[in-house]
């Protein structure tokens, strides 16, 4: 079995494969200060719960975007579970050329999104990623990874609303039954869920035109929220970067003896 995480800001997902299946996942909090301890005690027990020895595990994979918590996920693995992390990062061999200015600094969420896409849907294609920023991860026919756009989350723009605005309130993420609110309430569903499906609708068609066309694959935590109001998805995959970890581990195999 094959154990994956993907350590978001937000969310970390976590799943594990038998071969190209996904057995079980889960998705949690990432807390930026948790210890060895806590981390390790945290992933033997979903192991646990699911009826996985750590023994069967054969390799663990992470794409982290938050570097303060890698050493600690890296120890815990270590301690509780005896594998040795293989982190997406610079020297792993991706199998996507990267046409891009600073390849660097390309996260490893974006670079799993684009590798599984490429190898699911084929290309041309798009990611849209909606997490705690929504990213846009374009693909060329010939499986390049082009570039892409980065805008904030629709839950950290609803914050900043909230956090600013004083007599609003928090409200559900859902688009009310028509665009011009009665109400408070239902006139920010509008602003944020439909404003938010505008501009993601609106991006998506700019990113189309100048690649000449192509799939759109939507993804991330939020992603079925905006997949409600807009049929600009050809495919939404809850799973996409899971799987790119998975295949990013394939290409760079390390089993434990």
């Amino acid at each position: 079995m094959l154990l994956a995480l993907d350590v978001g800001n937000t969310h970390t997902t976590i799943g594990v494969f038998r071969g190209t299946t996904i057995l079980r996942r889960w998705r949690l909090t990432t807390v930026h200060d948790r210890t060895v301890d806590e981390l390790g005690i945290f992933l033997r027990q979903l192991c646990e719960w699911a009826e996985i020895s750590p023994s069967d595990i054969r390799g663990v994979i992470i794409g982290s975007v938050v570097p303060p918590i890698d050493a600690a996920f890296r120890a815990a693995i270590s301690t509780y579970l005896h594998a040795e992390p293989l982190f997406v990062g610079p020297g792993i061999k991706s199998g996507m050329p990267l046409r891009v200015d600073t390849p660097l600094e390309l996260g490893a969420d974006r670079l799993c999104n684009a590798v599984a896409a490429f190898a699911e849907y084929g290309g041309p294609c798009v990611v849209v990623d909606f997490g705690t920023a929504t990213t846009w991860d374009v693909v060329s026919k010939k499986g390049e990874f082009l570039g892409g756009v980065i805008a904030p989350g629709l839950e950290i723009s609803a914050e900043a609303l909230f956090a600013r605005a004083a007599k609003l309130p928090r409200i559900e993420l859902a688009a009310p039954a028509r665009v011009i609110g009665k109400g408070t309430v239902d006139s920010m569903q509008a602003g944020i869920v439909l404003g938010y499906v505008g501009l993601t609708e609106g991006l998506t068609r700019r990113v189309l035109e100048e690649l000449g066309g192509g799939s759109v694959i939507a993804t991330g935590g939020l992603a079925g929220v905006i997949a409600r109001y807009t049929t600009i998805f050809n495919a939404v995959d809850d799973d996409l970067t899971l799987k790119g970890l998975r295949i990013l581990w394939e290409r760079n195999r390390i089993e434990r003896a």
